[in-house]
């Protein structure tokens, strides 16, 4: 197997004016922790072999799943929107994971082994992507690429040779695993850091994970929530000082308040009220004026 630079060209897309992301999460961050000390790592899959009704299952990191104190992440409040009569929402995001690691530690198999065809699926990866391939502590990045380039590490984690791919790879495996076990994937893009100035209407982070997952869902043509450039559509306007105050919390500018978690998801709920055309509309609750 080859190695490849690292580096590479992304196809920048016109999705709106960037926003430059804020600073990484901090080695103390919750979504840091080391996996042995990671309390999601313990954490069980729900299965219900005699359903009748389909599940929307969530995947993500801890932008998605929170259970800190004082953080919530979206996936843990998306619930309500939708009809429990007509379908069941399972939320299996895992702070720390990465679209690499949420594979390579079997919990996509999980999810892929009580998965029935007719169920949907939910995929914001990216926030945990960036870091190194072989550090000690995780070894959770990925190759910042949409190509099929590839490189083979020594996984100091699991002691273990390891071949490590883009992040376009893995995004593209979670759509095609999907659609062979006859479920509907819908992607989106990471969740906003917390803007270093203010926003104007139709602003858009920039970040390499926003543009890429973009890409992928525009040439993959799947279905596509833009949460990123939603959510900070409802910053606009708004201080600095007042988004951090409501939206995130004291910690760092990645992880969501309780507020911060509701406005993501109800920026999930609006992306895909409108996609007319997946069936997955007709399972939200009415929109209340």
């Amino acid at each position: 197997m080859k190695h490849f630079l690292l580096a590479c060209t992304l196809i920048i897309l016109n999705i709106g004016t960037p926003v430059r992301a804020s600073e990484p999460v901090s080695p103390q961050s919750s979504a840091n922790l080391d996996s042995s000390r990671d309390i999601s790592n313990k954490s069980g899959f729900l299965q219900d072999t005699n359903r009748t009704i389909p599940i929307l299952y969530i995947v993500g990191d801890s932008t998605v799943h929170n259970p800190s104190k004082t953080e919530r992440g979206w996936g843990d409040v998306i619930s309500k929107y939708f009809d429990a009569s007509k379908i069941h929402v399972e939320n299996h995001a895992l702070g720390g994971r990465s679209s690499r690691t949420f594979i390579t530690q079997g919990w996509w198999d999980k999810v892929l082994k009580t998965a029935k065809p007719g169920d949907y699926v939910l995929i914001q990866m990216g926030h945990n992507d960036g870091g190194p391939l072989d550090d000690t502590n995780r070894a959770r990045g990925t190759i910042r690429s949409l190509s099929e380039d590839t490189i083979d590490i020594y996984n100091p984690i699991t002691k273990q040779p390891e071949t490590v791919h883009t992040y376009g790879w893995y995004m593209r495996k979670y759509i095609s695993d999907s659609r062979k076990q006859g479920l509907k994937p819908i992607l989106c893009t990471p969740v906003p850091h917390c803007p270093k100035a203010v926003v104007s209407t139709g602003d858009v982070e920039s970040s390499d994970y926003v543009r890429m997952s973009t890409e992928v869902a525009k040439s993959e043509q799947v279905p596509f929530v833009n949460i990123n450039q939603i959510t900070m559509s409802h910053y606009a306007g708004m201080a600095v000082s007042e988004i951090k105050e409501k939206y995130f919390t004291p910690a760092d500018n990645t992880h969501s308040s309780y507020e911060g978690a509701e406005l993501n998801a109800r920026s999930v709920v609006e992306g895909i009220r409108q996609i007319k055309e997946l069936k997955l509309v007709e399972y939200l609750l009415p929109e209340i004026k």
